[in-house]
């Protein structure tokens, strides 16, 4: 067994895999090219787990990030696709947890693997999706997905025309976006601050902060259930053919 082999197997987690992360790690600790990590791994019956690009396991997303889709774009095909290796690189000085995220907003798949768990497939990939708001007994929406983004970027950056350029959006949709919130909540979500000094810009109030805190977690809640009931429904039947074999 080589020494890569050993480093391997002391670096399996709890379930008996090897996170992506922990491959990269020993690649270049042995300065073994990564697709020769996969490969062992592969050769020694072992699963990678967790994907660093989010392609698969329950790892963070970060919010939405215009620099990382501006970089993206330059490597991103005709069928919305970027290999593995470019996703990688465009992560530099940003983080793989923003570039997750960025991937899963603008629905970019990722091909290629570096580690090679997953190649492009004739047979055709199932996915599920979940999109989750909140209205009143008049329908009138409450909040939302869309919604969240506006107000997240103009607490980031404290200015609703800067937060409107960034997501790609004229000033006048971000503002009817802000409008439509606080008249069906009947309150006030964003502070402007006139002037040009150290307070002018515009916050978030905080029962925005707390709107946005409550729904990410309902969100995130739903697409844990939804992921789970959606394996037990489509790919466990699947997975216990591959034990079996």
């Amino acid at each position: 067994m080589s020494s890569v082999d050993e480093i391997i197997k002391e670096s399996l987690n709890e379930e008996g895999k090897l996170t992506c992360a922990q491959a990269y790690k020993i690649s270049a600790k042995t300065k073994t090219p990564i697709g020769e990590v996969g490969q062992k791994t592969k050769d020694m019956g072992i699963r990678i787990s967790e994907c660093g690009l989010g392609q698969f396991g329950k790892l963070e997303k970060g919010e939405f990030s215009k620099e990382a889709y501006d970089r993206l774009k330059e490597f991103v095909n005709d069928e919305n696709k970027v290999t593995c290796t470019n996703a990688r690189s465009v992560a530099s000085g940003i983080g793989l947890k923003v570039l997750r995220g960025t991937l899963e907003v603008k629905n970019i798949d990722v091909n290629f693997c570096e580690l090679g768990c997953f190649k492009e497939k004739k047979r055709t990939r199932l996915y599920v999706k979940t999109k989750t708001w909140m209205e009143n007994e008049k329908k009138e929406l409450l909040f939302g997905k869309g919604k969240t983004e506006v107000l997240l970027e103009i607490q980031r950056v404290g200015s609703i025309a800067k937060a409107a350029q960034n997501l790609g959006m004229n000033y006048k949709k971000a503002w009817s976006h802000i409008k439509l919130l606080q008249k069906n909540l009947d309150d006030t979500l964003v502070i402007t601050q006139k002037g040009g000094g150290t307070d002018s810009g515009t916050t978030l109030t905080p029962l925005a902060s707390e709107y946005i805190s409550k729904y990410k977690q309902l969100q995130r809640e739903i697409e844990e259930f939804a992921n789970k009931r959606f394996k037990e429904l489509f790919l466990k039947p699947r997975n216990e053919r591959d034990f079996k074999n």
